[in-house]
């Protein structure tokens, strides 16, 4: 009786967060578009909504039409899929790896597809081919980590993973070091610095739809296997017991990670801590059970995305990269949770 009434009152808790959650992200969304260096009044942008619909070809083209649909569109939807897809993928990495303190970075996904970007700068490649490189890097990056993690076969194979991950990530690390070393410090330089501390202000539509396409690929089969993830929490002997697959299960998280994470990194750079603090936070409020944790990471980490680059490009006249505003917020509120979840462990 007492576990059933707990059950009942974390699932009406869980619904409202979720109400709260939905409702600030819809309020908040309306409001990015109306900010920045162009404002637009919520009465021109349902105008120009309208003349978009129903206009067709013969709607006015103004500046502000463009902002709204080229510029701030775009951008938007991108903060959003991004911030909603690295709280994914933490969320996915931490249930795999039973450590609500692990990010999606964990096994080298950023330092590969980084690494990948840089050479792509280093080379004056154009930038379809910059974020084909940086997607091919993280991939690249993660395949490496598993094939030698299996190779050396330790006693605990996640332990492997990770301890693979941390080394193989500070090679791809020291080959970033090494690249920015050898690049022109007037153009290169300063290209390479400015992506990878991330920025959403180049994205395009059609680089958000791609995209949209790799993460919602990735995102499927997270949720239609999720009440199997939520065995990956148990020891490996009694998760077989259980029936499932471990090492299949646990390379399909990983892949399903991965491609997010990639994805997310190709087209707006590295951005820190939404991955690590999202995820764990909602654990805190919601619990570990995967089936709540994976939306509500999703809708809390979109939406907490979105108010950083909001903040990030309206707050001064030069734009704020949203990988620094991530970092001077993530890490107070990493500090914090951290004490929140070492207290509740001793209660």
């Amino acid at each position: 009786m007492k576990n059933f009434l707990l059950l009942r009152r974390l699932n009406s808790r869980s619904q409202l967060i979720f109400a709260i959650a939905i409702v600030s992200a819809l309020l908040l969304i309306p409001f990015a578009f109306t900010v920045g260096q162009f404002p637009i009044s919520l009465t021109e942008i349902a105008s120009l909504v309208w003349a978009k619909l129903f206009g067709g070809s013969s709607a006015p083209i103004s500046s502000a039409n463009i902002v709204l649909f080229e510029i701030r569109g775009p951008r938007i939807a991108a903060a959003f899929m991004v911030g909603a897809a690295l709280a994914a993928a933490g969320a996915a990495f931490q249930n795999l790896f039973r450590n609500p303190l692990v990010s999606p970075d964990i096994l080298g996904v950023s330092s590969g597809a980084a690494l990948g970007a840089v050479l792509g700068i280093f080379l004056s490649l154009p930038l379809v081919a910059i974020q084909g490189l940086a997607f091919a890097g993280g991939l690249f990056a993660v395949v490496i980590i598993f094939w030698v993690g299996n190779k050396i076969r330790g006693h605990d194979p996640v332990l492997t993973l990770v301890l693979t991950g941390v080394v193989i990530g500070s090679l791809l690390g020291s080959g970033i070091a090494l690249t920015k070393y050898l690049a022109d410090p007037l153009n290169q330089l300063p290209a390479i610095t400015y992506w990878l501390l991330g920025s959403f202000a180049s994205v395009t539509a059609h680089e958000v739809f791609l995209a949209t396409l790799i993460i919602f690929a990735a995102i499927v089969p997270l949720f239609l296997l999720r009440w199997r993830i939520n065995l990956l929490a148990l020891p490996d002997d009694e998760a077989r017991a259980l029936g499932l697959g471990v090492a299949r299960m646990r390379l399909i998280v990983i892949a399903a990670a991965t491609l997010m994470t990639a994805a997310s990194v190709a087209i707006c750079g590295i951005i820190g801590w939404v991955g690590l603090v999202i995820p764990h936070a909602v654990r805190l409020l919601v619990g570990a059970e995967f089936s709540r944790l994976l939306p509500l990471s999703m809708l809390i980490g979109g939406t907490f995305m979105l108010a950083v680059d909001t903040i990030g490009r309206s707050m001064a006249t030069t734009e704020i990269p949203p990988g620094v505003l991530t970092a001077l917020i993530g890490a107070p509120a990493f500090i914090w949770l951290m004490a929140a979840t070492f207290k509740r462990r001793r209660h």
